[in-house]
């Protein structure tokens, strides 16, 4: 079992290409999330990330807000703070007990936040016209894990009902659509 830090650094080594790869002029596009464009997804993304590198420390979270952070070098700004979630999540008792307010075990919070990432990511590549291809060793850790949490991310809206997909589907695409993302997603 990989820890969460290896897995965290495998999917930002390939998320950082997409993100940089997000040109200002597409902020505004749709994305696979119906609530957010990608400016709002940039900014719940960064959000997360922040918000984890907390609770990887067992300290509170503040979802309450979500602050506009696309002004400036936002690219930048999402290297720097994944850096620093990978640093978190490597930090000796990251993985053990339970985490801040959330009062989960730490290890499935992990999970929630590489979930994020690797969901997330995928979004942006598609609302962008970018290909993304997650970690198969990150796919295989949270296929398991994202069945077991789908129930009550169902319950509390973080997931959409789940979308049928074909026999031959990939991994991902069946870690997608139990997330409630249609694989086949297309901005047009």
């Amino acid at each position: 079992m990989k820890a969460i830090s290896e897995l965290l650094e495998a999917t930002t080594a390939r998320a950082l290409p997409v993100v940089r790869g997000v040109a200002s002029e597409a902020l505004a596009a749709p994305t696979p999330c119906a609530d957010y464009d990608v400016r709002a997804l940039i900014n719940h993304l960064l959000q997360v990330i922040v918000n984890f590198q907390a609770l990887a420390a067992k300290k509170d979270s503040d979802f309450s807000t979500t602050p506009d952070r696309t002004a400036g070098d936002w690219q930048g700004l999402f290297e720097e703070e994944t850096a620093a979630l990978v640093k978190a999540w490597a930090e000796p008792g990251a993985e053990e007990g339970t985490t801040g307010s959330l009062g989960l075990p730490a290890r499935t919070v992990g999970h929630m936040v590489l979930l994020d990432m690797t969901a997330h990511v995928w979004d942006l590549a598609r609302a962008t016209g970018q290909s993304y291809e997650p970690d198969p060793g990150v796919v295989a850790e949270l296929g398991p894990a994202v069945e077991e949490m789908a129930p009550m991310a169902q319950e509390y809206k973080a997931f959409g009902k789940p979308v049928s997909v074909p026999e031959d589907a990939s991994p991902f695409e069946r870690l997608l659509a139990t997330t409630g993302r249609d694989p086949r997603w297309s901005p047009r």
